[in-house]
């Protein structure tokens, strides 16, 4: 574990659009609390989101809350992604920028969301706008300036067309192909990816199926191409259709490129799953061995990413395990299955999402999530110091 740093009260989030409501944990308990939890992973955001955790969480400093409705009205944000350092100078994207894919039209269908917007106050700004698409969790932004993202359509809002798609859109905000596949991109619904561009491994979780497959890209001036090394390496994992999430299934994944291990959030399994030789194996592990299952704190996992202290961290659907009293929440744990926190960041079920880690354009670590119920999404500033506090 890394030193502790310097424990402070963390400043006031600044929201950009709407002062801040503050939840039941005030300023005072978020001091007792800092004084008490100082690490390198996720923690209590700010005073203005109640928290509970031990004493190895992230402290970050300030939050920014922006909208993610663009002009065309779109809402039900998913997926949320930092855009990373070595985007060509020309790309739309800047290095830090943060871009999020709606999965609802502003009907409020479910599956009719064709937006991905970029952050940027008040009213977004649109970076890709298609037609007939439901735009899913599976959002990543490469170095190279390509945008993937998943496609699971619901035209009716009510039933999905399958298989959907994966789509790579250009450093400009064009759409350059449509990948589809009905074993490997069976409801494309989350992503992760290896990046050594022009060459691109990306795993993605497959709602329809209940599968996670491993698909082998080269992205360059000269197309897309699918190579044949593509394969599902996970399988078995819950998958049916919810009259309130339209659809649950394997969801969130998060990988290590240090131990080679990919981790798998199965929401309707209300568990999370670690994929041993994830990049290299060669045959199906089924759902490989279960590392977290907790009644009390996963309500239905969604996104997952790896944190900077090497901490898993989730957010609850709120579709399985349910509980009408539970408000949305984030959820930090250990990668051998010890819990460390929780985040509420919205008062009611069902909002949390998509989440993300990353670096903002000066290079200060952040962290992201969407709130779907707001249709909102935070960046909050992480602390960076290793002041030992004790």
């Amino acid at each position: 574990m890394d030193p502790l740093p310097s424990c402070r009260s963390p400043a006031p989030p600044v929201f950009a659009a709407q002062p801040p409501v503050f939840a039941h944990a005030g300023r005072t308990l978020a001091r007792t609390l800092c004084r008490a939890a100082c690490g390198a992973g996720l923690v209590a955001l700010s005073s203005a989101f109640a928290w509970a955790g031990g004493s190895d969480s992230i402290l970050p400093v300030s939050a920014i809350t922006e909208s993610t409705v663009p002009a065309n009205g779109d809402v039900n944000p998913y997926g949320i992604a930092f855009v990373p350092r070595g985007v060509p100078s020309w790309s739309t994207l800047k290095p830090g920028d943060v871009v999020v894919s709606n999965f609802n039209a502003s009907s409020n269908a479910q599956g009719t969301g064709t937006t991905i917007v970029k952050l940027s106050g008040k009213t977004p700004t649109t970076f890709f706008q298609g037609s007939n698409l439901g735009l899913t969790t599976a959002l990543t932004v490469l170095r190279s300036g390509f945008v993937l993202v998943g496609n699971v359509p619901a035209p009716d809002g009510k039933t999905v067309v399958a298989p959907g798609s994966l789509l790579v859109i250009g450093p400009q905000g064009n759409l350059v192909t449509q990948l589809s596949s009905g074993t490997l991109l069976d409801g494309p619904w989350d992503m992760t990816v290896i990046d050594r561009s022009p060459r691109v491994t990306a795993f993605v979780s497959n709602v329809l199926s209940g599968t996670v497959a491993r698909i082998e890209l080269v992205i360059g001036d000269d197309g897309v191409r699918m190579l044949s090394s593509s394969r599902i390496i996970a399988s078995g994992y819950v998958n049916r259709t919810d009259q309130n999430a339209l659809v649950v299934g394997p969801t969130g994944l998060a990988y290590d490129p240090n131990i080679d291990v990919l981790y798998v959030a199965s929401t309707g399994d209300n568990a999370v799953f670690a994929i041993q030789n994830a990049a290299t194996t060669k045959r199906d592990g089924g759902r490989g061995r279960m590392i977290y299952s907790d009644a009390g704190h996963l309500h239905g996992p969604l996104a997952l990413a790896l944190a900077p202290n090497g901490h898993l961290v989730t957010a609850n659907g709120d579709a399985v395990n349910p509980d009408p009293l539970q408000p949305s929440e984030i959820v930090e744990f250990t990668v051998d299955g010890r819990f460390v926190a929780q985040m509420q960041v919205d008062t009611v079920p069902g909002a949390a999402f998509g989440l993300a880690f990353g670096q903002g354009s000066k290079g200060q670590p952040e962290f992201a999530a969407v709130d779907d119920n707001t249709n909102t999404a935070t960046v909050w500033t992480l602390r960076s110091d290793n002041n030992n506090a004790q």
